[in-house]
């Protein structure tokens, strides 16, 4: 197909494609003439997959290169690969140490480390997710409301171990590693805000049950 068609299907614009090409982020067209080139399938998953880390995703163009870089390093395994673009997606928090609310997320690290062990999760605490744990829980200390998490986060940690399995099979599907590292992108981000909408119904739900529902 020609570039016109590609941004036809694509729904990306020619002069868009062109930058993606400059930018080492989409291989070029085979050259058919001196002026016009050739672009085939593969050029469609590559401009959807840029397109999710992008629209969906919010990586840079750099964040971008890394990726690819990582979908194209055929040496990279797939858990790998998945993960280095699972800590692009998630959001980095950083806490300030030293302060009462550093010493709140220093406790908090411990508890997260002591979580990822006492349950045998193949994770680190330096993740990014787990970091972003640490800092909700430090949070929800300084508000006075660290019994929450104290007891509920286990009850918390079997039922995202359910969603990441279904999760991570559900994205197994795919072989063309585009599609996997598309669907661990579009699941990361919009994912996140199925489950808390979910989980917001469920609420409504158990709050009839405990509670009642009055007149």
């Amino acid at each position: 197909m020609r570039i016109g068609e590609l941004s036809r299907r694509t729904g990306v614009s020619v002069p868009t494609i062109k930058y993606y090409v400059r930018e080492g982020l989409l291989p070029a067209g085979q050259l058919t003439s001196p002026n016009q080139a050739s672009y085939d399938e593969t050029h469609t998953r590559r401009l959807r997959l840029i397109r999710a880390l992008i629209d969906v995703g919010g990586l840079s163009v750099a964040g971008v290169r890394e990726v690819i870089e990582a979908v194209d390093d055929p040496a990279q395994p797939v858990h790998m690969m998945l993960g280095s673009v699972a800590e692009q997606v998630v959001p980095q928090y950083e806490g300030e140490d030293g302060s009462e609310q550093g010493e709140q997320l220093t406790a908090a690290r411990k508890t997260v480390a002591e979580l990822i062990a006492r349950r045998g999760w193949r994770s680190y605490p330096e993740a990014p997710a787990a970091e972003a744990l640490a800092v909700a829980l430090a949070a929800l200390e300084n508000a006075g409301h660290g019994a929450f998490a104290a007891a509920v986060l286990d009850d918390y940690a079997t039922a995202a171990e359910r969603v990441g399995q279904v999760d991570v099979e559900f994205v197994a599907r795919n072989v063309v590693r585009e599609e996997l590292v598309e669907s661990v992108v579009v699941g990361t981000v919009l994912g996140d805000a199925v489950f808390a909408a979910l989980r917001r119904l469920a609420h409504i739900d158990a709050s009839g049950r405990v509670f009642g529902l009055g007149e």
